[in-house]
């Protein structure tokens, strides 16, 4: 009897050791195999259970342990989509926590998109939404007149920054939230400042993207947005070679081909893009002008120059004339330089 009853205490003691290890192993004990610290897992909108368990299978050790955990803290009944973060050494009930409720936000970053068929290439590859679902929200007629803005100039909304959004922000929210960062963008400073120039931010816009195609030096840029400004108040128009460079490449419809000069025949393009042919401002901006770009404009320099050309001896840079006369003078040496450096089309 004694011998029975010990044999019965063994085979309890054993059953609460293996029990006890079991829930250990099932709880705490690390489940993750990961190549790195920290992995992202993204879960698309309107998930299943086995969406789920699809997305962490490949850094998931134990797959029925997990699953099994998942089952008992009730995630089978609340997928949720977005991006999380699983860190190495995490357990089951960690894991599942993080899946359950910490969704975190990405770092978004964007700028120098020539159209906005680019941008939505480039946030399509960031976001959840594909590239065709945010166009058709940008383009929707009725965002279109609630922004107050035409198709031309669609662009002039999205100032590009780096914004904290969440991965799975839909096409409609992410719409509604650039809009809502525009309208701060342009707050009563910068509106005033475009107010004493004469032009709307959505003007600002359009030149600031001028300004940017013409120089890459940021400290130029109030300098040659002086010019522009010169010319719009002469009612001169702004020849400007990047808008002619734009008119082609949106007549030819091909903005891959690289067209680094201007041609005489190029000036002749009928194209309300095309600044020889039609004064003032393009119908909205030629690329996405960057912050620096807009503030150029909204602080551009007073002087009374009305050109400027490449300057050859110093590269990236222009050398500024107040008359024609002196213009053709040193727009002839540019042209000398080109040539000798064989550069065509």
């Amino acid at each position: 009897m004694r011998s029975k009853r010990v044999f019965l205490g063994v085979m309890l003691l054993t059953g609460l050791v293996f029990i006890g290890r079991y829930t250990y192993r099932l709880i705490w004990a690390e489940n993750l195999s990961l190549n790195e610290a920290k992995v992202d897992v993204f879960i698309g909108s309107e998930p299943d259970f086995e969406t789920v368990l699809n997305a962490v299978r490949p850094y998931i050790t134990r797959m029925s342990d997990f699953e099994l955990m998942a089952r008992v803290k009730r995630l089978k009944e609340f997928p949720k989509a977005g991006r999380y973060v699983l860190e190495q050494g995490m357990n089951n009930s960690e894991i599942i926590d993080v899946l359950r409720s910490k969704n975190e936000p990405i770092l978004l970053k964007f700028n120098n998109q020539e159209r906005i068929e680019d941008l939505a290439g480039v946030l399509a590859r960031k976001i959840e939404p594909d590239s065709l679902t945010l166009l058709e929200a940008f383009k929707d007629p009725d965002f279109l007149e609630v922004a107050g803005v035409s198709p031309d100039q669609l662009l002039s909304l999205f100032i590009p920054n780096t914004y904290e959004i969440y991965w799975n922000t839909d096409a409609e929210r992410f719409r509604q939230r650039m809009l809502g960062e525009y309208k701060a963008f342009w707050n009563k400073n910068r509106l005033k400042k475009a107010k004493t120039i004469g032009l709307s931010p959505l003007e600002v816009s359009a030149l600031a993207a001028v300004v940017q195609k013409e120089s890459v030096k940021v400290s130029e840029r109030p300098t040659i947005a002086g010019v522009y400004l010169n010319r719009i108040r002469r009612n001169i128009p702004l020849q400007a070679d990047p808008t002619v460079i734009y008119a082609k490449k949106k007549m030819d419809q091909d903005f891959e081909q690289v067209i680094r000069r201007v041609l005489y025949k190029d000036l002749t393009l009928d194209s309300p893009y095309n600044t020889y042919k039609y004064k003032g401002l393009p119908p909205g901006p030629i690329t996405m002008p960057d912050i620096s770009s807009i503030d150029a404009v909204l602080n551009a320099e007073s002087h009374g120059y009305y050109y400027f050309v490449a300057d050859p001896e110093r590269p990236g840079f222009h050398s500024f004339s107040k008359s024609l006369s002196e213009h053709n003078a040193k727009r002839k040496d540019y042209i000398k330089w080109i040539s000798a450096q064989g550069i065509k089309r």
